[in-house]
C-alpha cells in the first residue's frame, strides 16, 4: 500500500466508492467519470503500477483482477472492452494498476 495512492486509499476504506464486486485480490467499483453505461474499475488489493508490474510480482493478483473484471462483464450483459492504460502516454491517471470494463454500448473501433 502507498500513503499517496488513491487506489490504495480506497482498498483501505479510507475513500469511499460504489463498490460493485470484490474477491480476495481484487475490489470492482464504478468509474466517477463513467465512458459508457458500465464502465467499472477492478483495481488489485495490492499496490503494483500497471498489468505489466503486478503479473512480475503477483500473478494471483493479476488473475484475481482478470477474473472479477470477467464476473462484471458477465453482469453487464452482451459484449464488452476490458482496458489497461499503461503509463502517462497511454493516459493512465493513476499509478495503481487498473482494469477498465466498458460495456452497454455499441463500442465502435479504433476506440478513442
Amino acid at each position: 500500500m502507498t500513503d499517496d495512492c488513491l487506489f490504495c486509499s480506497i482498498v483501505a476504506g479510507d475513500i469511499p466508492a460504489d463498490v460493485v464486486a470484490e474477491n480476495g485480490q481484487a475490489i470492482a467499483f464504478r468509474d466517477i467519470s463513467p465512458q459508457a453505461p458500465t464502465h467499472v474499475l477492478v483495481i488489485p488489493r495490492v499496490h503494483q503500477p500497471d498489468i505489466g508490474s503486478l503479473v512480475e510480482a503477483d500473478p494471483a493478483a493479476a488473475t484475481g483482477v482478470l477474473t472479477l473484471a470477467r464476473e462484471v462483464a458477465d453482469e453487464a450483459g452482451g459484449s464488452y472492452r476490458l482496458v489497461f492504460n499503461t503509463g502517462a502516454d497511454a493516459h493512465q491517471t493513476v499509478f495503481h494498476c487498473h482494469a477498465h470494463v466498458l460495456a452497454g454500448r455499441s463500442l465502435g473501433w479504433p476506440p478513442g
